[in-house]
């Protein structure tokens, strides 16, 4: 009886490749999960919990919401519910700023874009110059700047410093240069309409993707901000939210054994880093739209 020789399995190279390729990805995800996921996951359950059970439960078991009522209301009593005011001031710097820069990063991106002039290409290498530079190395002579002009410790020291934001202004001349149609611009010249009648009536329905763009990175980049406020700000009622959070952690008795009577404990310093990020999550979502079609909008030249 003859025997038959077995036969030996092989796998073709590109089966092995693609397994290699899913292991890597699913490595790569499991890591992005750990590292980025599950801070934010803790976060949002730390809120819900009292102080001993943030010490002694799991780290990622849920509290109750009724706990997170009594965190809210301990976190709104603090000072005299300063996180609302802190929310407030905020607001005010971030929105103030918002529109100045709109009204200055638009239509300076579009002047660089669509005329020439002396000194033109001086002032786009300045602009993407100063784009680049950390803004933490300009706090001290903006510092200075505004203390020779008596306004620090006054809202226009912080909005002044907000409004100046040359990314907007880059990223809108990239815009104009790259994704209008020039032959519709100049065709409306042609029909008799000012430069300002082409950049308020053709250009500027065109440039709502970028507008958004940029008033989004403007409303985080000055939400965000801790550096500036926190030098040019010196008293507690005028301080943003981000700089409130900050001089929360001095009431922390974890943190500073030294808090006394006004503490505070970490479940509410939670859920007021919690509070300080939301304006930002809520923009975001009802801006995505434009996000998108603005990031998109310059990928092909005409």
């Amino acid at each position: 009886m003859s025997r038959t020789a077995p036969r030996t399995s092989r796998r073709a190279p590109g089966s092995v490749s693609q397994a290699s390729y899913r292991l890597l990805a699913g490595s790569i995800l499991t890591a992005f999960v750990v590292f980025f996921v599950l801070p934010v996951l803790w976060l949002l359950l730390a809120a819900t919990k009292t102080d001993q059970q943030l010490v002694h439960d799991n780290p990622l078991s849920f509290g109750s919401f009724g706990t997170l009522a009594d965190n809210w209301q301990a976190l709104s009593a603090f000072q005299d519910g300063a996180i609302l005011q802190w929310l407030g001031n905020s607001a005010l710097y971030a929105v103030v700023s918002l529109v100045i820069t709109l009204c200055v990063s638009v239509p300076a991106g579009y002047a660089l874009a669509m005329t020439e002039f002396r000194g033109r290409k001086t002032l786009l290498v300045t602009t993407l110059v100063v784009m680049l530079m950390p803004t933490a190395t300009l706090v001290v002579p903006l510092f200075l700047e505004l203390n020779a002009a008596r306004l620090i410790g006054t809202m226009w020291s912080i909005i002044l410093p907000y409004a100046f934001y040359p990314f907007g202004v880059y990223l809108t001349y990239i815009y104009f240069t790259t994704a209008v149609p020039k032959d519709l611009l100049a065709a409306a010249r042609m029909d008799g309409c000012s430069e300002f009648g082409v950049f308020r009536h053709i250009a500027l329905p065109l440039a709502t993707p970028v507008i958004a763009l940029v008033g989004f990175f403007s409303f985080v980049a000055n939400w965000t901000n801790y550096f500036l406020p926190y030098v040019m700000l010196p008293e507690s009622d005028q301080m943003p939210v981000q700089v409130g959070v900050g001089n929360l952690l001095t009431s922390v008795p974890q943190f500073n054994p030294a808090a006394g009577d006004a503490a505070i404990e970490r479940p509410q310093l939670a859920l007021a880093t919690l509070v300080a990020i939301t304006p930002v999550l809520v923009v975001f979502l009802f801006a995505q739209r434009f996000l998108v079609s603005g990031m998109l909008a310059g990928a092909t030249k005409e």
